[in-house]
């Protein structure tokens, strides 16, 4: 059989590319804020306080969050 080794672990450019992922452990409800939180590398809670102000002042919060859970993949 063949080793396939993602391009990822060959290729030193892709080591440092950071990637979005839903987080799996520090999750309230779809761990969207916990990843993204990560990613811009801020504290979770200020995530969580700035998606329920858009949702009570604009209300379109809730809609972004779930689009946000269905297209950002939970992190491996």
């Amino acid at each position: 059989m063949i080793n396939r080794v993602k391009k990822e672990e060959t290729d030193p450019a892709m080591s440092n590319v950071k990637r979005l992922y839903r987080s799996r452990y520090e999750k309230k409800l779809g761990g969207v804020c916990a990843g993204l939180a990560k990613y811009f590398e801020i504290d979770v809670s200020l995530v969580r306080l700035l998606w329920i102000l858009l949702a009570v002042v604009y209300g379109s919060g809730i809609l972004a969050y779930i689009i946000a859970w269905v297209i950002i993949p939970e992190e491996p």
